[in-house]
């Protein structure tokens, strides 16, 4: 499909950090002539020409519904992800994966010309952690103890099918590292922290070290520059996977510099014995299992997005992350239901 004007775009997942952000991107952009946005809670927000509608892709049993929301769109951008329960993965594959399979047959059902889906960076196997990182040809198999990962590499096969038996449809794959943003700070701090650690406690003053790890590497990304992307993929006749990150790549020392911290050397049993203690003990809502994932995450190569996307991130990974530390101090959030935070902004 390429570039015109008036087109018709549905969201899945409009309502959480990504999704909000690409909803308003996509109203943005005058190229854009209208932008539905799906989620299980309609929010209180107001974007140009975009309407909002309460769909809960885990109770959409065959996906006809799905077919009449999409219905003469031209291009769906799934989003829709659940992070929890994470000690009930068969929940969260009712969701992810099975929501996934219904948004895919819809899409082929309804004749949409153009799928773009969010993958990640935790659909890759193992990997380097140094630049200039790995291209979009890395195999995508995750990290198979930790479901996120499970979920998305499961996804990446199933796209593949897709492909082949639906040659009409452009399929774009996004492949981000962490996405923060000041607003998504409530929900992020609630997924992987849980509400028993106070945002106000993340002051640089209180943290006076951070830890050194084997494998603790990653990458980080403004999620309004992660947003643009997206548009770009739904504006453009691209195809395939794409990368996002941003620079420099985060390690304990880039963190220590953030923090004004010490950087000292912990060994990575210990840091994880005590993860596993407290999600064992339901008192941390993530899993072990994401760390040992996130340890091993190869550093991405997102040139491919700069090349054919035009894109470039308009924020540095520290400055993503420094936003998103600030966000979880004063307890920011969005007036939907996933960012809902002590005050919206």
């Amino acid at each position: 499909m390429s570039e015109t004007t008036g087109l018709r775009v549905v969201v899945t997942g409009a309502t959480g950090n990504v999704g909000t952000s690409v909803v308003r991107a996509l109203a943005e952009d005058p190229r854009v002539g209208s932008v539905l946005g799906l989620a299980r809670r309609v929010p209180d927000l107001a974007f140009p020409r975009t309407e909002w509608a309460s769909v809960d892709l885990s109770e959409e049993a065959d996906g006809e519904g799905l077919t009449g929301w999409f219905a003469g769109a031209d291009a769906v951008v799934h989003l829709a992800w659940r992070f929890q329960p994470t000690h009930d993965p068969v929940l969260t594959w009712q969701t992810n994966v099975l929501g996934s399979l219904r948004v895919f047959t819809a899409v082929a059902a309804a004749g949409v010309p153009a799928l773009v889906h969010a993958s990640s960076v935790g659909a890759y196997s193992p990997g380097p952690k140094e630049a200039p990182g790995v291209v979009e040809s890395w195999p995508t198999h995750g990290w198979p103890d930790a479901a996120y990962c499970r979920e998305k590499a499961y996804l990446e096969r199933v796209l593949d099918t897709f492909e082949y038996e639906h040659p009409h449809v452009r399929v774009v794959r996004m492949r981000p590292a962490f996405l923060f943003k000041e607003t998504s700070a409530s929900e992020q701090r609630r997924i992987f922290a849980g509400r028993f650690l106070p945002g106000p406690l993340l002051r640089p003053d209180l943290l006076p070290w951070v830890p050194d790890m084997k494998g603790l590497v990653l990458q980080a990304l403004h999620t309004d520059d992660a947003a643009q992307a997206y548009r770009q993929a739904v504006l453009r006749d691209v195809t395939g996977a794409f990368n996002l990150a941003a620079d420099p790549v985060v390690d304990a020392k880039v963190l220590g510099d953030l923090l004004d911290a010490k950087v000292v050397k912990v060994p990575t049993a210990v840091v994880r014995a005590a993860l596993a203690a407290a999600w064992n003990a339901r008192l941390a809502p993530a899993s072990p299992h994401l760390f040992d994932a996130v340890l091993r995450m190869p550093v991405l190569d997102a040139s491919r997005a700069r090349r054919e996307l035009g894109w470039e991130p308009r924020l540095t990974s520290v400055e993503a992350i420094g936003e998103f530390l600030e966000g979880v101090r004063k307890g920011s959030g969005e007036q939907t239901a996933p960012l809902a935070g002590r005050k919206a902004s």
